[in-house]
């Protein structure tokens, strides 16, 4: 698998680090490369490409590495970049100490994603924050826009 988020590292904010940082801080370091992206993100080929309080933007091209037995990028792939975008958005609202969990989500496949869809885009964007439970919706577009997956999630918000 080629590597589509060249000058990215990949690894884990230790739990010290993570702390002292607003939820903001910590999405905005994935997003601009001065904190590592997960692993799995390395594995399946996607950027964390924009973050702003309440709204983080997941990018990736598919590949035949992604191809499920019909021919199809899996749906998988898209359940990822859509948990990944939301619950990243839900953190991107939280305060230092605070951190976030995904306890279900929901995904609709719209239009079959293929190796020639091309770039890929999927935004999550917070509906609602409480004290213990924040939601978000995304969306996953193709380069003209065309909607492709949606989804929703409900996240545990708890003490980091």
């Amino acid at each position: 698998m080629s590597n589509r988020t060249s000058g990215k590292t990949y690894g884990t904010v230790s739990p010290d680090k993570r702390k002292a940082m607003s939820g903001l801080e910590f999405v905005q370091g994935l997003a601009d490369g001065t904190l590592p992206l997960n692993t799995i993100a390395a594995t399946l080929g996607y950027d964390v490409t924009e973050a702003e309080s309440g709204r983080v933007v997941v990018s990736a091209i598919p590949t035949s590495d992604h191809l499920n037995p019909a021919g199809t990028v899996h749906g998988g792939f898209a359940a990822t970049l859509l948990d990944s975008c939301m619950g990243l958005a839900v953190q991107s609202t939280l305060e230092k100490g605070l951190a976030q969990t995904t306890v279900e989500f929901k995904i609709t496949l719209i239009r079959p994603i293929t190796p020639n869809t091309g770039l890929i885009t999927a935004e999550g964007v917070v509906l609602s924050r409480g004290w213990r439970i924040g939601t978000a919706e995304g969306r996953i577009t193709d380069g003209n826009r065309r909607l492709l997956v949606h989804g929703t999630t409900t996240c545990l918000i708890f003490d980091a």
